[in-house]
């Protein structure tokens, strides 16, 4: 039975990582339900920023600047640039610092070039302000990061794919919000080249705003401060009769025996050899057996819990070794492919639309691309919902990977036959993108299901890597439309090609490592 309550009232939460076991999508007053959301409305306000200008690039700014259509082009793919460079930052400074205050970095930081947009005159002044406001694209890897620390792995998948997808669709709402703001302040008798400078000042204005209320009003763990995690788990422990040293040091830390401060290897305290304990939402010890298996948990896997998934600072040689596994780089293909497809095909959708349907202007046109951003609401959470459904009923993590690949293999048939096409009916037309926009955005809450399961001790490094290579990915396929020029069905189908054959290619590898500890 459905409980309709679950999105207001306080969650259960883990026992041993106080990480929640639902959301409380409507209830900001408790912590869960804060950081919840303001990880999706920090995002949301990042990329509506981050992708403020192709609303208005395509003809205001693009004829008061005297662009061509490369440049164009060539600006779309500068804008992706600082992105990727700043997401492989972000993981470890998630990991080292904690994601709140790398989250409220990015924003803070990619404030001021959002302000300073309206002070290019040239191509080349365009290029470097997109360059700097791509910095704000960074901010998705502490959105998942913080969202994968508050919520448990039974929820995780789908906290993750809706801060993600209401993120997201910060790209749509821009296709409305900057146009309509320009019109305004056209008709209030400013002129295009000064009014599009104007209308950059109300995206800045908020990211600031959403920044402060992060710092203010949120905590970096469940449990309070960052620096603080690994000793509030190991009292969370011992609460429940477990005696083990958890240590925060890179050369292994967690993933090494507990030591105790003699220096040996701290035994196990359990009542009983193998005996499964119950514990409710406020730690208390359970006579009676549940059904639950996520709540039956022998004293052993309360120690794994703790040592697989608790955060330890990374090295340099951490963060290599965890961003070239090959199951982080599994994620980064199948992330450069749902992702990167996204973001190339959001740049250029509402020229693409204006030269099927010449009739279109860039106001309607632009409303029209906004569509395929604003279905991350509804369609990159259904990914992560669908990843966490299908691991409820088998848990395995291969069930996730499985439906990773299956998504992006059915998104590149659909780029192949919108390429093939190059529908001039708009029924068709809107109809296949609709369709594709499903499989493609859903890919991407898919992914960062996953995500959570491989090297959890270093969540903010494979965050980072496949966040970033999404961007890669992004930059690659803007490559493509850039070389293809007015030929967008060529690049359609191209695309499709690429994402279907590195599914397959990387599909046979296993989703966590055989040794790893915590994460399944």
């Amino acid at each position: 039975m459905v409980d309709f309550r679950l999105p207001f009232k306080a969650p259960e939460v883990n026992p041993i990582t106080h990480k929640a076991r639902a959301i409380p999508f409507l209830n900001p007053i408790n912590k869960y339900g804060r950081v919840f959301f303001f990880s999706w409305f920090g995002f949301f306000i990042a990329f509506w920023s981050w992708y403020a200008f192709p609303p208005l690039l395509h003809d205001t700014i693009q004829a008061d600047l005297k662009l061509t259509k490369i440049d164009v082009a060539n600006s779309n793919i500068i804008a992706l640039c600082a992105t990727l460079l700043v997401r492989l930052i972000a993981g470890p400074c998630c990991d080292r610092f904690g994601p709140r205050y790398t989250f409220a970095g990015c924003l803070f930081i990619g404030a001021i070039p959002t302000f300073l947009a309206g002070t290019a005159y040239t191509r080349g002044q365009l290029f470097a302000v997109r360059f700097f406001v791509g910095i704000l694209g960074g901010s998705f890897v502490p959105c998942q990061v913080w969202s994968t620390g508050f919520f448990d792995k039974n929820i995780v998948g789908t906290a993750n794919a809706f801060t993600g997808g209401l993120g997201n669709s910060g790209g749509g709402v821009t296709y409305f919000l900057m146009p309509s703001i320009f019109d305004s302040i056209v008709r209030r008798g400013v002129s295009p080249h000064v009014a599009w400078r104007i209308t950059f000042v109300v995206p800045g204005i908020m990211i600031l705003f959403v920044a402060s209320c992060l710092l203010l009003l949120c905590d970096d763990t469940p449990d309070g401060k960052w620096s603080e995690r690994h000793t509030v788990v190991q009292s969370n422990l011992a609460s429940h009769g477990i005696q083990a040293t958890l240590v925060d040091a890179p050369q292994g830390g967690l993933m090494d025996k507990p030591v105790s401060s003699s220096g040996s290897a701290s035994p196990v305290e359990r009542p009983e050899k193998g005996e499964k304990v119950q514990y409710d939402a406020t730690g208390e010890r359970k006579p009676t057996e549940f059904t639950d298996h996520e709540a039956q948990l022998t004293d052993q896997q309360m120690l794994d819990t703790a040592r697989g998934e608790v955060v330890v600072k990374p090295t340099v040689k951490d963060v290599l070794k965890v961003m070239f596994a090959p199951q982080t780089l599994v994620l980064a293909f199948c992330y450069f492919n749902s992702f990167g497809a996204e973001l190339a095909i959001n740049s250029i959708l509402g020229t693409y639309y204006q030269k099927n349907f010449k009739s279109l202007g860039q106001t309607t046109s632009g409303r029209w691309a906004a569509m395929f951003g604003l279905l991350n609401v509804i369609f990159r959470p259904s990914g992560g919902i669908i990843a966490d459904l299908l691991y409820k009923r088998f848990p395995n993590v291969w069930v996730k990977k499985i439906w990773i690949h299956t998504l992006g293999v059915i998104t590149g048939i659909f780029l192949i036959t919108i390429g093939v096409l190059d529908p001039h009916n708009t029924n068709t037309m809107f109809g296949l993108i609709a369709g594709m926009a499903f499989f493609l955005e859903a890919g991407n809450g898919a992914n960062f299901a996953l995500v959570p399961h491989v090297n959890p001790q270093a969540n903010g490094v494979v965050s980072g890597m496949t966040g970033a290579t999404g961007n890669f990915g992004g930059i690659i396929y803007a490559i493509v439309f850039r070389y293809n020029y007015t030929n967008y069905a060529k690049s359609f189908w191209i695309i499709g090609t690429m994402m279907i054959g590195m599914n397959l290619a990387v599909c046979w590898i296993r989703p966590v490592a055989k040794g790893q500890i915590g994460g399944r």
